[in-house]
């Protein structure tokens, strides 16, 4: 049979797939969370996504063609999933002052108030997290960022505003360190999205 975590035999005798399949299951759970928010609003699950990105990020990143890469979906598809929160007056294009060719996207005050709506949808996750001992927490964390910035460099996640990726960062085989705050970073204060990152060049 194919090689695959899917195949019992081999998921129960590798921790490797086990942590493959259980990574799956995690991603299941908030799929089925985003799902019940878009059942619950009557937007769908990118349109939601898309307003929580909007609300939390800088007006630079807020823009079609970034949200393709975020999303790792085509421009045409952001592009109707803005048109749809553009009709239903969540969503504004602001143009450029200095390029009428260019414009950001911008939460209207609807578009806040869905923001509030939606955007603790998750909340259940962190909830089981903040259960665990701190210890424990480390070492997932720890985990989670170097399988990020694995999956990163191999191009399976197209924008990355990691520590690792920050021009800024500096790591000496010990001491994670930022070069903008000037100050060591323990496993707990890496960042996934920073928003001070600066791409390495």
């Amino acid at each position: 049979m194919t090689d695959s975590i899917f195949n019992l035999e081999q998921q129960n005798s590798s921790v490797d797939a086990k942590i493959v399949a259980g990574l799956e299951r995690v991603g299941e759970v908030f799929r089925v969370l985003l799902w019940q928010q878009s059942r619950d609003t009557g937007l769908s699950p990118i349109q939601i996504q898309v307003l929580l990105f909007l609300a939390f990020h800088e007006p630079t990143q807020c823009k079609v063609g970034y949200l393709a890469k975020e999303f790792n979906l085509t421009k045409p598809t952001i592009s109707d999933a803005v048109k749809v929160l553009v009709q239903k007056t969540l969503v504004d294009r602001i143009t450029d002052p200095l390029d009428s060719r260019s414009h950001h996207l911008e939460l209207t005050p609807a578009g806040k108030q869905m923001v509030d709506q939606t955007s603790s949808f998750a909340n259940v996750l962190q909830g089981v997290v903040k259960s665990f001992p701190e210890e424990q927490k480390t070492v997932l964390y720890e985990s989670l960022f170097k399988l990020i910035f694995e999956l990163t460099q191999r191009g399976l996640i197209q924008v990355q505003r990691m520590c690792k990726t920050c021009r800024h960062y500096r790591f000496d085989g010990q001491i994670h360190y930022c070069g903008l705050l000037q100050i060591p970073l323990e496993a707990g204060l890496l960042r996934l999205d920073c928003p001070e990152h600066e791409q390495v060049l």
